[in-house]
């Protein structure tokens, strides 16, 4: 198992699934997890070569990688996660003779704006990742939407090598907690635990569309609390435009309380839990794993309808999809409004999607039932990388 992201350094969804996945697969076979970053046990954790700490990072990255290549021999197969490591699962099953099997989390053409963050290493990532996809011996997508845009960004890739395995949520981890006590995180914040809540969660990127729900925020009902559990901003600068318009929403309607730092799990699920709705407003999002956390603590959500977020959120029964779209941003974030202003103003109806959202977490997105599919993938791989199945093995 090749990632970047492994516990305690988790930032994106990437690191939980990987995490998940890791737990539940160690029951169905033998796990070797390789990653980046500081020391730890139950991984072997790969550092970048010391003569390029001053390089572009990117440049860096892929430094670490071909150590964590040399360092996979004697697996049958190499699971790479991301950009981070395909080049790794690679070089792994070209030089140990192994397939190579990619889960793509997020795909660098539909992100033009990590060149922000990246600068000239936008194009490193981008050919590594183009990579990887041409000859990974599979590939799985975490939704229909993402397998979608796989084949749209990359037509080389054979469809019958694309496989679906969604993410997944772990329902004893996420639940409902009891309402606001002294001492949580709403208590801290000074919200109001009776008043209806409306909550963000998500780093500052413009993937996650925060600008977007700032702006929306603008036509919430003035009974409507916003929680903003936002930090790790990509750029200077867009913390510097986050800064001024929270700021700006603060002068205009009040009600607004934004938590900066990452918060452990069970703060997050503090204030899920407590929310009247949680807002997902994305431009970009393969499935949205944060969507299903919300779920799980019976919280409707209100989200836009892009990527495999529709394959989460079930339309007027878990929540409310909204329309995005790209060249109308106006229209999105009066919709958006909108519907929050529904959901916050009928509590009734909320905690029934909230219930709804819950019922389907455990009976859809189960990581065990998502391991068993990962296996499945492997030993097609594995079959087909060894002769004894023909070509065209779809396990879909």
């Amino acid at each position: 198992m090749m990632t970047r992201e492994y516990p305690p350094e988790i930032y994106g969804g990437a690191g939980v699934h990987v995490t998940e996945l890791v737990a539940q697969l160690t029951r169905l076979c033998e796990v070797d997890v390789h990653c980046m970053g500081i020391a730890r046990e139950g991984a072997v954790v790969h550092q970048p070569d010391p003569a390029l700490a001053a390089a572009n990072p990117a440049l860096s990255m892929l430094s670490a990688e071909l150590r964590m290549a040399a360092a996979a021999a004697g697996a049958d197969v190499a699971h790479s996660h991301t950009w981070y490591t395909g080049l790794a699962g690679h070089l792994a099953g070209e030089l140990h003779g192994m397939p190579h099997v990619l889960t793509a989390h997020s795909l660098e053409p539909r992100r033009p704006w990590k060149a922000e963050q990246l600068g000239a290493g936008y194009r490193i990532s981008s050919w590594s990742e183009r990579n990887a996809m041409q000859f990974a011996d599979a590939v799985i997508a975490v939704s229909e939407g993402m397998r979608a845009d796989v084949l749209d960004a990359y037509p080389f890739v054979d469809p019958d090598r694309v496989h679906v395995v969604r993410n997944g949520i772990d329902t004893d981890v996420w639940y409902p907690e009891p309402p606001a006590r002294p001492g949580s995180v709403l208590t801290d914040l000074g919200v109001d635990p009776d008043a209806p809540i409306a909550v963000f969660v998500g780093r500052i990127t413009r993937q996650k569309g925060l600008r977007h729900l700032i702006a929306a925020a603008h036509d919430f009902d003035p009974a409507v609390q916003l929680v903003l559990c936002a930090g790790a901003p990509d750029t200077p600068q867009i913390a510097a435009d986050t800064e001024r318009a929270v700021a700006e929403l603060s002068r205009a309607r009040g009600n607004v309380h934004w938590v900066r730092e990452m918060l452990p799990t069970a703060r997050v699920r503090e204030l899920l839990s407590a929310a009247t709705v949680f807002v997902c407003p994305s431009v970009y999002e393969p499935l949205g794993i944060v969507n299903l956390e919300a779920m799980a603590t019976e919280t409707a959500v209100v989200a836009s309808d892009v990527g495999g977020i529709p394959e989460v959120v079930v339309d007027r029964v878990t929540g409310r999809l909204v329309h995005y779209n790209s060249y109308e941003p106006e229209a999105f974030e009066r919709a958006l409004a909108a519907a929050v202003n529904e959901v916050t103003s009928d509590p009734v109806a909320a905690a029934e999607m909230g219930r709804a959202g819950r019922r389907r977490a455990i009976s859809d997105f189960s990581w065990a039932q998502i391991a068993r599919q990962t296996l499945a993938v492997y030993e097609a791989a594995i079959g087909h990388y060894t002769g004894r199945v023909p070509a065209g093995y779809a396990v879909r």
